[in-house]
């Protein structure tokens, strides 16, 4: 490990201890970070990372421990107390402020001031954009903070960070919702806040991104510190054990189905704005991957099929043979076409309730009797799937705002799964979980897939595309640009197609599967 016995740290935490309603969410944890290092933070959904980022940033108030800025002991009584300290966050669902403009958000809470004491707007307006350009995001820093896109909202979260000039600067997932290009100008920003001797904490499920870019690793695993070592000395199946305190024989547990017909058939799709002539048929338990990079129109696609989206469509949608005209996605769901969407906070879940409720809602016809719920039923159904997506939880009545991202995750496709679909369209199902709970999710999927459930399946993560797919359809700027069998897959040639490195494909290779 990295010599720093002479060098204090910028942040030392040390015996932190917080429980909620009697669990422990973090046990006697430890943490460290050291001028000019990045350090990863590593574990599984649950394991106590955001309640240490917490307290670390002054939200939470620990039981017990010591949290030391510079050597020196300090209670963060807020978080305006930890920024002050120079602690900052940039959180995996950006903490920003819609209805205000870019600039409003950049220096909210720590605006510049004339001599009289009113808003220096001129000077803002100038900080910000020289905030953006460094993160290469050319816009406007009045424009409102709505008419971006997710991903350029990120990065004014990272220029709001940077406008803080804070010593220790937290990234939790933070490349989760940009494009590749985007987290390249990410990688230069971190690289640069090393130079200046800043402290980063990355976490991030993804390894390869923790094996490019982080110094150290940290591990937690239920609420404590399991261990930590330099990034060079160790190997990913290494750390996979330490996170699960076990061996992840497989993260992408194919299973050997025989694809049947086809159910669902689409033919030129299109709405003249986000995508035209889509074509392409789904079969009877089989897995149907699209790739692309941000902005291909995938998603687009999926709400318009679920009759989701604003915009009229031209083109046709057959289920089993028979055209379909939805009005409203209500009747998508009762034809047993059901949507997991990528945005699990504001279109997954209803974060106030609690994970029963939240499970047995779209099922609660099925589940009632007569009039009146059936409170044992819907019990049981959260806790059946409570287990099958090993959901981390004091118990089922628990709210779903009080749970990490990836079990907010799990309780999404917990629900919409467990109204027996016939297709299921899921959107990015594990962005921001990590390797064992992703193994659950492919195996639940596949189990499912093997009981006659037929899935679309849209990422960004070409490994699982490549690992669950039975074909993968690429799309670029809202066409479709080449299809492959699983035999061909190939990740260097989709990613080609999906940059544009490679022409479109002359024709259709959507194949009837025998």
């Amino acid at each position: 490990m990295a010599d720093h016995a002479n060098t204090t740290p910028l942040v030392e935490l040390k015996g932190i201890t917080k429980t909620f309603g009697g669990i422990h969410a973090l046990k006697n944890a430890e943490c460290r970070i050291y001028p000019g290092e990045v350090v990863a933070l590593i574990g599984e959904n649950g394991a106590g990372k955001s309640t240490l980022v917490k307290s670390m940033t002054g939200l939470y108030h620990p039981d017990s421990g010591t949290i030391k800025i510079k050597g020196i002991p300090v209670k963060l009584a807020t978080a305006k107390a930890a920024a002050v300290m120079g602690i900052t966050a940039i959180h995996q669902e950006t903490t920003l402020f819609e209805e205000l403009s870019v600039v409003e958000n950049i220096f909210m809470g720590h605006p510049c001031l004339k001599s009289g004491g009113l808003l220096d707007w001129k000077q803002m307006h100038e900080k910000a954009a020289a905030l953006l350009k460094e993160v290469d995001l050319d816009i406007d820093p009045a424009i409102l903070l709505k008419q971006l896109s997710l991903g350029q909202q990120h990065m004014v979260a990272i220029a709001r960070a940077l406008a803080e000039e804070a010593d220790v600067v937290i990234m939790d997932e933070p490349t989760s919702s940009l494009s590749s290009n985007e987290i390249e100008k990410l990688y230069v920003i971190i690289e640069r806040l090393r130079q200046l001797g800043k402290g980063i904490l990355f976490i991030s499920h993804k390894f390869d991104e923790i094996f490019h870019i982080a110094d150290r690793y940290v591990v937690f695993r239920d609420g404590s510190f399991v261990g930590e070592g330099n990034i060079a000395d160790v190997r990913e199946d290494d750390l996979v054990k330490m996170m699960v305190g076990r061996e992840v024989a497989t993260v992408f547990p194919k299973r050997t189905v025989e694809v049947g017909e086809p159910l669902l058939e689409v033919k030129n799709l299109g709405n003249n704005i986000e995508f035209k002539n889509i074509s392409f048929s789904l079969h009877k338990r089989e897995i149907l991957g699209f790739y692309g990079l941000v902005g291909a129109g995938r998603s687009e696609i999926m709400r318009s099929i679920m009759a989701l989206s604003p915009y009229a469509f031209t083109g046709e949608i057959t289920l089993d043979g028979k055209a379909i005209h939805w009005t409203d996605c209500s009747q998508a769901i009762d034809a047993g076409v059901v949507y997991v969407p990528e945005d699990r906070r504001n279109q997954g879940a209803i974060l106030p309730l609690s994970i029963r409720d939240n499970i047995a809602l779209p099922s609660l016809k099925k589940l009632s009797n007569g009039i009146w719920p059936n409170r044992d039923a819907e019990k049981k159904l959260a806790q059946d799937y409570g287990q099958i997506f090993a959901i981390r939880a004091a118990n089922i009545e628990q709210p779903v705002e009080d749970l990490s991202g990836g079990n907010q995750q799990k309780v999404v496709l917990s629900r919409w799964l467990a109204t027996n679909p016939n297709v299921v369209i899921v959107d990015e199902p594990t962005r921001g979980i990590d390797v064992g709970a992703k193994s659950s999710v492919h195996d639940a999927l596949g189990g499912m897939v093997e009981k006659d459930l037929s899935v679309l399946l849209v990422s960004s993560e070409l490994p699982e595309l490549m690992g669950m797919a039975d074909r993968i359809i690429v799309m670029r700027l809202g066409e479709i640009v080449a299809e492959f069998d699983r035999k061909d897959f190939d990740a260097e040639v989709i990613a080609a197609y999906a940059t544009g490195a490679k022409k479109p494909q002359t024709q259709s290779h959507d194949r009837e599967v025998a």
